[in-house]
């Protein structure tokens, strides 16, 4: 997960858009494996930042930032 410039943007690619002002960029085989997938954010300073919850992992880490299929 990365911030991604508009000129990097493929026409392939599904982008989107939420009504609080940003735009989420995926690529087709990627979108694949985020279906039904959470993303939530804390701002706490243990365990804060991004936190993925994903049904459709087969395992995670412990901190909550990577997952596998």
């Amino acid at each position: 997960m990365d911030f991604e410039s508009e000129a990097n943007v493929q026409p392939l690619d599904n982008v989107m858009e939420y009504a609080e002002g940003f735009r989420l960029v995926c690529d087709q085989k990627s979108l694949l494996y985020l279906f039904g997938m959470q993303l939530d954010y804390s701002t706490a300073l243990i365990g804060g930042g991004f936190q993925f919850h994903n049904p459709n992992a087969a395992n995670s880490c412990g901190c909550g930032k990577s997952f596998g299929v």
